[in-house]
């Protein structure tokens, strides 16, 4: 969309509702923050409903207890929430009360959007359904593989959270994903609502290709990395398999011996992880550097020849975008988001949780200069494909889809 094309028409005032937001580490939170800033600097005007966070959440990832700049036309409204137990441990369970619903009705939206379907999610119904607003609901998990938490039988929990998801999303009047298996997963289990497609956005300008050899050399003089060195970023969990990389590595250290592996993030499995380096004997080449900012870690990637990612709860992956916008290739697992995009000329995939198949496709590109720089190549010219601007382009151009459409009453509510 053109700026004449955006000066023509009025604002959007738009109500957003997650229960995953800064400073908790997640694809989720970064992608909302994103979103809200550029639609922002755009003229629109938002109001983002999140759980309250601690003084302890800020400060484990370094950061001091304050909202984010998102710009003049963007405000958060926090709720009162409790500490929920999760592999990020910055989770929180938020308790929609007080004068919430007054601020919501005051700040007077044209749509409300929805990014989560728990108590901040169903918060979000209330307050469409109470203002005669359309909902638009983004489903960014794919919940069935957090089962590896289920205090019972795994089987029960996915038809359980299928079945919750589903009646969460039924609800809205247009259905989003950042994936086509995400979307897909939804239709296959029932969902009767109208279904978009929309990617998270990246930003292209910080995740970008190094600018020399030298610069890179310097990079990795910078944080003591090898000339084979493996990167990760997300959360340290068990839903992420990160345990694969590791293992990973031991196979394939007999043949590349400078191998490394870094980890950046932060969750609650990382004192497995570091047990498991010490018995598979590579706990001195695997180097934890905490959760990073995004400009730190744009330069980590810039240090490291391949990014790599076992997880299978992926619905897109964020930092799989991040990585490959600063020129890197991937090895991810054949599952999921990642599937959609991870293209053949971009990177690898390999069988998920088969950690021979991983040793094999990390080493063919360690052991490949000239494959790397081709992929990374593809991978940085697929990367952009979901920069910031092309991202809010589309955002725009549903939000006034669904209002047109519930204006002409061809959306139900």
């Amino acid at each position: 969309m053109s700026e004449a094309d955006r000066a023509r028409r009025r604002v959007l005032r738009l109500a957003l509702f997650t229960d995953s937001f800064h400073p908790e580490l997640g694809g989720i939170q970064d992608s909302i923050l994103s979103c809200a800033r550029i639609l922002g600097a755009r003229g629109h005007h938002l109001l983002v409903f999140a759980p309250a966070a601690s003084a302890a959440d800020y400060a484990r990832v370094g950061l001091c207890p304050e909202e984010p700049d998102l710009g003049p036309n963007v405000r958060v409204r926090r709720l009162p929430s409790l500490r929920l137990p999760s592999s990020s441990q910055q989770s929180r369970l938020a308790f929609p009360a007080g004068r919430w619903m007054r601020d919501c009705s005051r700040f007077r939206p044209d749509l409300v959007h929805s990014h989560t379907f728990l108590s901040v999610g169903w918060a979000a119904l209330r307050a469409a359904r109470r203002n005669r607003l359309p909902l638009v609901g983004t489903n960014h998990w794919a919940v069935e593989a957090f089962d590896v938490y289920a205090p019972w039988g795994q089987a029960l929990f996915r038809r359980l959270a299928a079945s919750a998801v589903l009646r969460y999303y039924q609800a809205c009047d247009r259905v989003t994903g950042p994936s086509r298996f995400t979307v897909d997963s939804m239709l296959r289990g029932g969902l009767r609502r109208p279904c978009s497609v929309l990617s998270n956005p990246v930003d292209t300008e910080c995740f970008r290709p190094p600018e020399s050899l030298p610069a890179i050399q310097a990079l990795k003089e910078r944080w003591g990395l090898s000339e084979h060195t493996i990167v990760y970023a997300g959360r340290l969990a068990r839903e992420k398999d990160v345990d694969v990389l590791v293992r990973a590595l031991a196979a394939l250290r007999g043949q590349c011996p400078q191998a490394m592996l870094v980890l950046a993030g932060h969750g609650s499995a990382r004192p497995a992880l570091e047990a498991l380096a010490r018995d598979c004997g590579v706990a001195e080449a695997v180097r934890f550097v905490g959760t990073l900012p995004h400009p730190q870690l744009a330069e980590l990637f810039a240090a490291c020849e391949v990014f790599a990612i076992a997880s299978r709860s992926e619905t897109q992956s964020m930092v799989v975008l991040q990585a490959m916008a600063c020129g890197l290739p991937a090895v991810g697992a054949r599952c999921g988001g990642l599937a959609e995009h991870i293209p053949a000329q971009a990177g690898e995939l390999a069988e998920p949780g088969d950690v021979d198949d991983f040793r094999d496709k990390l080493l063919r590109l360690l052991g490949d200069p000239s494959a790397r720089a081709r992929q990374g190549q593809a991978a940085r010219a697929f990367a952009l494909r979901f920069a910031q601007s092309a991202v809010a382009d589309a955002w725009e151009a549903l939000y006034w889809q669904t209002l047109e459409q519930a204006r002409a009453g061809s959306v139900a509510r």
